[in-house]
């Protein structure tokens, strides 16, 4: 199956430059200048993946982020956010708003190329796992869907992006064990070597902002000095 990707970038070079390459690596490509036409060509199509640059008229990518992973429709689509601005505290926001991962300006289109077969990798299930229970969690990779069952209600579906998904999915296969930084890039990123440590903690945090309202998200554990776990007896109330 070939890929459909969204380029949005207003810098026409820029644009032409992702395009090609994309192009050359088998993708099927499509652009947009801000964010009004890719809305517009979202409704038409849903693209595997979108590459969003920062900084766009009219409307930011980061804002645009923010309202994709708010729509039920577009809350599991990979975004790469591609932008000039390098700083820590810049990654971390451009995450913050949505953005799967973060590529800064100039850029290699290696790793761009990279980075985006890194992110389409991760739309596919880990490994057969089977339907997976911790708690009141249920994981069923056949449907990809996540729930939350109590005895007093009907089954809750939990929403989560494509990161989240498979970080949860790897945590209920593995509970109560204790996994690095390290070991959460190399068994969910899939030893992708531009990955930073810093990212798993981001998506951490939105992965139990997604689990929050059902109380589920006291089930995810910080070990400190350590890592993060999955627990079927929090100490958290």
């Amino acid at each position: 199956m070939t890929h459909h990707i969204l380029i949005v970038e207003d810098e026409p070079s820029i644009a032409e430059l992702i395009a090609i390459n994309l192009s050359h690596a088998g993708y099927e490509v499509e652009r947009a200048m801000q964010t009004d036409i890719a809305s517009a060509l979202m409704k038409d199509r849903l693209p595997n993946l979108l590459i969003l640059d920062w900084m766009l008229p009219g409307k930011s990518g980061v804002q645009f982020a923010k309202e994709l992973r708010a729509n039920d429709r577009t809350r599991g689509l990979p975004i790469l956010m591609l932008t000039a601005k390098s700083e820590e505290s810049d990654k971390v926001l451009g995450l913050d708003s949505g953005a799967d991962d973060y590529v800064t300006k100039p850029f290699s289109p290696k790793e761009l190329i990279a980075r985006v077969k890194a992110l389409l990798r991760r739309q596919t299930p880990i490994e057969d796992t089977g339907p997976l229970s911790v708690g009141p969690l249920k994981l069923d990779p056949s449907s990809h869907r996540v729930f939350a069952i109590s005895s007093n209600l009907d089954p809750q579906p939990i929403s989560l992006g494509p990161t989240e998904y498979r970080l949860l999915q790897f945590f209920m296969a593995n509970p109560e064990r204790v996994h690095s930084r390290t070991g959460l890039l190399d068994n969910v990123w899939g030893n992708e070597v531009y990955i930073e440590e810093r990212t798993v903690d981001v998506h951490i945090k939105r992965l139990r902002a997604a689990l929050a309202p059902l109380d589920c998200d006291r089930y995810i554990e910080t070990v400190r000095g350590s890592g993060y776990r999955i627990t079927k007896t929090p100490t958290q109330i």
